[in-house]
């Protein structure tokens, strides 16, 4: 098939590069002209403008937007809706909140384009491993862009299968969430399921990140000295990545980095969401689910990108005025 690309960042160019390599065409757009020049090197055909990349696309068209979520995402799609032509789609793969896309679906309905949201998981290692993808839109849309979907998922490869998913197959149910993507139903519903994905994210980093600050923590001289241990805490993220029930592609992670700077020195602990996790939490209000463990994960988030808050400032001074209690210097 091919596929109009709109940006070409870490995720979007690698998402060109893969489809290009399973045989699709694809048209490419960035406002960095050296990221257009660096693709259409490896065979892709680049534009200067989304004029360009809209007249170089063989109807019905397909464009994928891979900018980032908000305002940018918003220019995008509203100067796409005056240049496309009724039976073209717009594909969202970037992290927007779900309500905009069905905001946008409804606006483009009015010019007969249709709209396709895809919560797109895999980072800077999907080129090679593929990309877990959430898509949400109407039927015939979705079943006319699986070729793009297929290619971009990763396929079954050596994953284990899930016991009784051959009763499914025989039944002739879908599968494609076997090969690594899923319709998950109409527009909005790939990037709920996507921002839901990413609110878990966020409650497993917070519960790893806690666990080793924890076994880092075992040989400090608060700790009773017959109760103190020195652990390799790199060798332990090691030996739980086989066999361990918490081994995951974060404990890979975690591992990796902790070989490459065990102290983890070059981090300031700085933490930004990108917006998932509150999104995740506001979804939990209206639904009067709870969410302790995200909605904490998101506020540990807040709280790194402060070097003391109020909140603590307050906590001391109470301190002080009931017991007396005077700060520990910084550093102390």
């Amino acid at each position: 098939m091919q596929l109009g690309m709109i940006g070409l960042g870490r995720m979007g160019a690698n998402i060109a590069r893969r489809l290009m390599r399973g045989g699709h065409q694809c048209v490419v757009y960035d406002r960095s002209a050296d990221a257009v020049k660096a693709l259409a090197t490896e065979g892709a055909t680049g534009s200067d403008s989304l004029a360009a990349l809209v007249a170089g696309l063989a109807k019905p068209r397909a464009v994928w937007v891979m900018v980032p979520a908000g305002a940018p995402t918003e220019a995008t799609v509203t100067e796409l809706a005056g240049l496309l032509e009724p039976g073209d789609t717009v594909i969202d793969g970037g992290n927007s909140f779900f309500k905009d896309d069905v905001r946008r679906a409804s606006a483009l309905a009015t010019r007969q384009i249709t709209y396709v949201d895809a919560g797109t998981s895999g980072g800077v290692f999907g080129l090679e491993r593929g990309y877990c993808l959430m898509v949400g839109g109407d039927k015939a849309t979705v079943q006319r862009l699986d070729p793009i979907f297929k290619t971009l998922a990763p396929g079954r490869g050596t994953v284990e299968r899930t016991p009784g998913r051959d009763k499914l197959a025989s039944s002739g149910a879908a599968l494609t969430s076997e090969d690594g993507y899923l319709h998950c139903g109409p527009v909005g519903s790939g990037h709920f399921v996507k921002m839901v994905h990413n609110g878990i994210e966020y409650g497993i980093m917070q519960a790893l990140a806690e666990g080793f600050d924890i076994m880092r923590g075992a040989g400090n001289a608060t700790v009773a000295e017959e109760h103190r241990f020195e652990l390799p805490v790199a060798e332990i993220a090691e030996v739980w990545r086989r066999g361990s029930v918490l081994s995951s592609w974060l404990i890979d992670l975690t591992a990796k980095a902790l070989v490459e700077d065990p102290a983890l020195s070059k981090f300031s602990g700085r933490v930004e969401d990108s917006g998932e996790g509150r999104w995740t939490v506001m979804a939990a209000l209206e639904e009067a689910v709870p969410a302790d463990v995200i909605a904490a994960s998101l506020f540990t988030r807040f709280r790194s990108r402060q070097d003391h808050s109020f909140a603590e400032k307050v906590l001391s001074a109470m301190r002080f005025q009931f017991g007396g209690h005077v700060e520990r210097p910084t550093g102390g």
